[in-house]
């Protein structure tokens, strides 16, 4: 996370952390596509107790951290959340949306009330900044903003993963040990975009974009769509730690070009 932190980026999420320490799925759990990542790693992590540690690393190098919370209901989301707040974190993302670990996040991300439900929980337990991050596989992702907002939601996070599959033709099986797993990469851009446009004219709360984000480019898809602030994952795997540095020369390019005083005048230019 620190050498994220140092290389550019503005702040550092953690792997979603839960109350007990959890070996994640079988290998194979990943798989390169020619459009991005397919992964089902099950939210492997060491649990909370255990995680303090690396958290103090990022956090004594001077790294800004947000601290991701999974668990099964939302009690657990909210203790986890209260312990990682106590190790320092600077705000809390709610991981309501995983779609390949079942009992954790993808029955959530389907109901409207329970992302209210938890998001409120853990808001009560904490005084940092709180982050719903949203699953793109549902009717009206707008109404699920709507919730999370009701819930005290300090700003809604768009979008996870997509469900997807990938089958090897020679053996002619699932690749992913798991069968299922969770699309990212360039693939799910025109998703996420989409997303943010239409949480962006439901909320009043900002919205940080994900997905698909290598470029300059890519990123101003997103603020321009209504997102204060963007997330890069594959795009690390995939372009290195210079990522950060190529995005943000590439948007500072482009608002000279534009004439554009602040990045904040562009932030949902694209409803008009």
């Amino acid at each position: 996370m620190l050498r994220v932190f140092k290389a550019g980026a503005g702040a550092v999420v953690t792997k979603s952390i839960g109350p007990e320490p959890r070996g994640g799925n079988t290998n194979p759990t990943i798989v390169e596509l020619d459009v991005g990542m397919l992964n089902a790693m099950g939210l492997p992590n060491p649990g909370i107790k255990d995680f303090g540690p690396e958290v103090k690393i990022a956090l004594d190098g001077g790294a800004v951290v947000v601290g991701s919370v999974y668990g099964k209901d939302p009690d657990e989301y909210a203790a986890v959340a209260k312990a990682l707040a106590g190790y320092g974190v600077q705000a809390i993302e709610l991981n309501l949306s995983c779609p390949h670990a079942k009992g954790l996040g993808t029955d959530i991300a389907e109901d409207p009330e329970a992302v209210r439900e938890f998001t409120a929980a853990v808001k009560s337990k904490v005084s940092v900044p709180v982050m719903a991050k949203l699953s793109p596989s549902v009717p009206d992702i707008a109404s699920f903003a709507r919730a999370a907002e009701d819930g005290g939601a300090d700003a809604i996070v768009a979008i996870n993963t997509l469900k997807a599959m990938a089958i090897s033709a020679e053996l002619k099986t699932p690749i992913l040990a798991n069968r299922m797993g969770g699309l990212s990469g360039p693939a799910i851009r025109p998703v996420g975009v989409r997303c943010v446009y239409e949480i962006y004219e439901a909320v009043d709360v900002p919205i940080v974009g994900v997905g698909g984000i290598e470029t300059g480019r890519d990123a101003l898809e997103y603020i321009l769509a209504g997102a204060r602030a963007v997330q890069i994952g594959t795009g690390l795997a995939t372009r290195g730690l210079a990522v950060f540095s190529e995005v943000t020369q590439e948007i500072s390019e482009y608002m000279d070009a534009m004439k554009a005083k602040s990045l904040a005048s562009l932030v949902g230019a694209a409803h008009g």
